[in-house]
């Protein structure tokens, strides 16, 4: 009789993302991956609490039955002033969750045994609490690995350079990236004299103590810089780099269940324009412009021609009421009037947009964005290209990575007043949906779509990649 194979033995792990969604999601799907294709691995996340809404985040985590979740007491931010970066609140959240975090970690190692502790970019403070659990630390990285490269070696580049980086005249040369200027350099890293900044360096200091690091990307997409990562290619001095792997790209694949009429009402405008004509201009979550801005911002789609469906963060999902958000700076743009004008061309949502629906959608030929990294991988496996326009934390080395490397993307450009002009606005959008230099993007971008298909395949690397991890925590 022929002997069954081993089965692997249960495999538990415990995962601590940060409780905004943008981190939150790709967790979701670092799980949903490991669950279909590995899944005699239970997984428990451990989410701190930042004190904020956490309705949203909870409604979605309990329904998920392939994820056990511990909820943490909310930490306190009352003490903090109003100024404070989002990324400090994050790094905090995290700091004063501490205790309930080895306290949870504890519980689980003693009741099942881990196998390895997954954390958060910002969850790699915890490493000096836990380490003496015995258990594996890894760090899931859910931005580029150009921002990854720039995290390993920022502190060797804080001791050899003495001025703020916006002000040095050559771009940094960072292992296996394209040369960066230091003003597109990550905001944390902005003031060197800030608590933020010493935070940044205290935290990108403990990714070397990592076991591994799990990257949401593709080799394909950067392949330079994970040769660099491989060959332990210092340039800037020896410095420890933990593995890295890329298991991406890791995005949501599901489409909503969210049936609002204007949300339904959009899809079925999209339905009627012709194939690859439609910019969608969606800044994220988190994005918001200026009033004067905004006005241009309008101008310029409606000087352009192209059709347009536009997310306008607004109080109201009644459109009637969207001019109580187009407070425009000067009276030369009538909000109520240039809803009308541009009603033939122009689809506005509020608020929120079904995003996958959208890029996935035939009609969609260019996606204006704030270069947020799930938002960047959402357009990337759908083969949307790309108009970048950056407005906080990392993005703007995103955008140099799809405008200079990838050349997946037009760039915008802010003048003197730092405001991004109409007519570059209507250029740009005409370019990427009718002219030559727009085609050119469409098909780079394609091609990065077909890599990033086959890396998730059976066979492709970033599914065997993730399988190394998981071969490391059963042995």
């Amino acid at each position: 009789m022929e002997e069954a194979p081993n089965k692997p033995l249960p495999t538990h792990v415990a995962m601590l993302p940060t409780p905004g969604m943008g981190h939150l999601i790709p967790f979701i799907e670092l799980a949903r991956k490991l669950n279909q294709q590995h899944n005699f691995i239970t997984i428990t996340f451990i989410l701190p609490d930042d004190g904020l809404n956490m309705k949203p985040q909870k409604a979605l985590l309990k329904s998920i039955n392939f994820i056990n979740t511990i909820f943490l007491p909310p930490v306190n931010f009352d003490d903090l002033p109003e100024n404070t970066t989002l990324e400090t609140r994050i790094s905090l959240t995290v700091i004063r969750s501490l205790h309930s975090v080895r306290e949870s970690l504890s519980q689980l190692n003693e009741s099942i045994g881990l196998s390895a502790f997954i954390v958060d970019m910002f969850g790699a403070l915890s490493f000096d609490v836990v380490k003496d659990l015995g258990v594996p630390l890894y760090i899931f990285f859910t931005s580029a690995a150009m921002i990854l490269s720039l995290a390993l070696h920022f502190p060797k580049l804080d001791e050899l350079t003495d001025s703020e980086y916006r002000d040095l005249p050559e771009p940094v040369k960072i292992p296996g990236c394209v040369p960066v200027h230091g003003s597109d350099f990550p905001d944390t890293l902005q003031d060197k004299k800030s608590q933020t900044y010493e935070g940044m360096l205290e935290l990108c200091r403990k990714y070397q103590l990592a076991e591994g690091i799990l990257v949401n990307g593709f080799l394909d997409l950067e392949p330079d810089i994970y040769k660099a990562f491989e060959a332990q290619d210092h340039g800037l001095g020896g410095i420890n780099i933990p593995p890295v792997y890329p298991v991406g790209p890791l995005v949501r694949t599901r489409l909503g269940d969210n049936n609002e009429d204007d949300k339904v009402e959009c899809l079925k405008w999209l339905d009627e324009q012709p194939n690859g004509s439609v910019l969608f201009v969606s800044f994220g979550s988190g994005g918001t412009l200026s009033r004067e801005q905004l006005k241009e911002l309008g101008l310029g789609l409606e000087m352009s021609g192209q059709r347009f469906l536009w997310v306008v963060k607004s109080p109201s999902h009644d459109k009637v009421k969207y001019a109580t958000y187009f407070t425009f700076a000067d009276d030369d743009l009538d909000p109520l009037e240039f809803i009308e004008r541009t009603n033939a061309k122009g689809f506005l949502l509020a608020q929120w947009a079904p995003q996958i629906e959208i890029l996935s959608h035939r009609a969609v030929g260019g996606f204006v964005t704030h270069c947020g990294w799930n938002s960047t991988l959402e357009s990337i496996i759908h083969g949307v290209p790309l108009i970048a326009w950056p407005l906080f934390a990392e993005q703007k080395m995103n955008a140099v990575l799809l405008s200079e490397d990838l050349k997946v993307a037009f760039r915008v450009r802010e003048n003197e007043n730092g405001v991004v002009d109409s007519e570059q606005i209507a250029k740009l959008g005409t370019s990427l949906i009718e002219g030559e230099e727009g085609m050119e993007l469409r098909n780079r971008i394609r091609n990065i779509q077909g890599a990033a298909i086959q890396a998730l395949s059976q066979d492709g690397h970033s599914t065997k990649s993730l399988a190394k991890v998981v071969e490391k925590w059963i042995n």
